[in-house]
């Protein structure tokens, strides 16, 4: 984290979820075709990660300015920061 001031600034925000069942955008489409969940440490937005068809994560990222993802996956603990594209 050093040298991210967004990783440092999200270490500890523990917003609460949008979902716990999967990707609120998807869900919204009617669709379930994710491959890993993502959640933004701004908003709690759950998002679907790059390797998912729609890369709703990403997506939120872009529409919000939102800097910092974090793995929304069991047993997972990393951050993402996009602005610097830096792994936390």
């Amino acid at each position: 984290m050093a040298g991210c001031e967004h990783l440092e600034a999200a270490a500890d925000r523990r917003p609460e979820p949008g979902s716990r069942a999967g990707c609120e955008d998807c869900a919204r489409l009617g669709l379930s075709e994710w491959a890993h969940l993502r959640m933004c440490t701004e908003c709690g937005h759950v998002g679907c990660c790059d390797s998912s068809p729609r890369r709703h994560a990403t997506e939120h990222h872009r529409g919000t300015g939102h800097p910092v993802i974090r793995s929304f996956e069991p047993g997972e603990s990393w951050a993402w920061c996009y602005v610097d594209e830096r792994l936390g």
